[in-house]
């Protein structure tokens, strides 16, 4: 245990001097021997580690966006170079290159507060074990060796044996009851964590295996914690509850104002947006501007949520603007990518008998034209030679021109057969 903690030695110090500084804060409030003043200071410490941590959170919901969005991608590399694994990973580099996706983003959050979890563990070990460390000095140690919590001393493990529990001045009942309560609030909100994250702020439009990992995930670490958790010293407990529940808002914050595209919180928060267009007639805050501002820029490449958010601006005679607010219109009509299209209203079909009624009537009207012509040549037959067959023929060209008008066949001059065909 020295030689890790001398490992630990260039974080531990700064740790137990945080904690010291808000333990005098607290103190002051409740009391140097006081449970709360102990147990505030470890969360007064967590806050502080997760403000200055916020960058990567950021961070890291960038990575896990951008990794949704590349499994199919990703996917197809490996399909197409499933035999060549050198290839296959040159072209992922690419790929993340391009893209500027960083895959252990989504882990950073949790590397960073791994020196810290580990700092504060061996500070507490130390307390428990009546070993001063970094800038806890001996009063200090008392003081933090007689703090306790609902009846747990902060050093206390729940694998922790009776008689030590008897040094640490408290009961195996109280100790055990307090460490479970801890460990399974613990579990919860990592699990409620993680299941909001996969039901409400995940792109629905892409199904990945990467999906199926994060349910996995979303079962396996509450088991990982509840195992390990046997295993911590009520001050940890307390540390680790306090992150995730500081986990559990955060996540909360960005679902509700920035989620991801595709998610059904980002169906929900652009319902919020209309409601608020539609009472006040404008956008209101700069993250909802910047929201429209972003989703007027896709122009065609909207999904169908924001495709439904145009809809519903176009309805109420709005249009989103490039700068990311709204103005009326009296022309807005909804966009092609935003709705449905408007209808083409097609030609009634006639029936049968107003085409042939149509048709009769155009080939009644050509008649008059051409009766001088078959007249003159009538008379030019008689005078040539008077035959019998000639008026029949022009008789029946005559009716045979009247059928085919009436059967809807082409009228005027036919294109003369070819000889072959005669």
């Amino acid at each position: 245990m020295d030689t890790i903690a001398s490992l630990f030695s260039f974080i531990t110090t700064p740790v137990s001097w945080v904690i010291v500084q808000f333990h005098k804060v607290y103190g002051a409030l409740f009391g140097d021997d006081s449970g709360w003043a102990w147990g505030l200071s470890i969360v007064s410490l967590v806050v502080l580690i997760r403000i200055c941590l916020i960058p990567l959170f950021v961070k890291q919901i960038k990575s896990t966006r951008n990794m949704q969005v590349l499994q199919p991608k990703m996917k197809a590399i490996q399909e197409r170079y499933k035999n060549d694994k050198q290839r296959q990973s040159e072209e992922m580099m690419k790929l993340y290159k391009e893209t500027g996706t960083n895959p252990l983003s989504s882990c950073l959050p949790i590397l960073a507060q791994s020196p810290f979890f580990f700092a504060l563990y061996h500070v507490l070990s130390s307390i428990a074990s009546g070993k001063k460390i970094g800038a806890i000095n001996q009063d200090l140690l008392d003081s933090a060796r007689q703090a306790h919590i609902f009846g747990a001393p902060l050093a206390a493990k729940f694998t922790d044996s009776v008689d030590k529990l008897n040094s640490l001045d408290a009961s195996l009942l109280d100790v055990r009851v307090v460490t479970a309560v801890m460990i399974v609030l613990m579990s919860a909100s990592q699990f409620f964590t993680q299941r909001q994250l996969m039901t409400k702020n995940v792109d629905l439009t892409v199904k990945t295996p990467y999906m199926q990992q994060q349910k996995m995930l979303m079962y396996i670490f509450p088991v990982i914690f509840a195992v390990m958790g046997v295993n911590f010293p009520v001050g940890v407990l307390v540390y680790w509850l306090t992150t995730n529940v500081w986990t559990m808002g955060q996540q909360m914050y960005v679902i509700n104002q920035n989620p991801t595209p595709g998610s059904k919180a980002q169906d929900a928060y652009l319902q919020r947006v209309l409601k608020t267009v539609d009472s006040r007639g404008q956008v209101r805050g700069r993250t909802q501007r910047r929201t429209v501002k972003a989703i007027v820029a896709k122009g065609p490449d909207r999904n169908d949520i924001e495709r439904k958010f145009i809809t519903g601006l176009s309805k109420k005679g709005l249009a989103a603007q490039e700068d990311g607010t709204v103005q009326k219109s009296e022309t807005a009509v909804i966009e092609a990518e935003g709705g449905a299209a408007p209808k083409r209203q097609q030609p009634k079909r006639q029936t049968k008998a107003k085409r042939q009624t149509a048709a009769t009537t155009g080939a009644a009207k050509d008649e008059p034209k051409d009766e001088p012509a078959a007249g003159a040549k009538t008379s030019l037959q008689k005078q040539d030679a008077p035959q019998d067959d000639k008026p029949t023929s022009a008789g029946k060209s005559a009716s045979g021109s009247s059928r085919q008008a009436k059967s809807g066949q082409r009228k005027g001059p036919q294109r003369p057969k070819h000889p072959s065909k005669k």
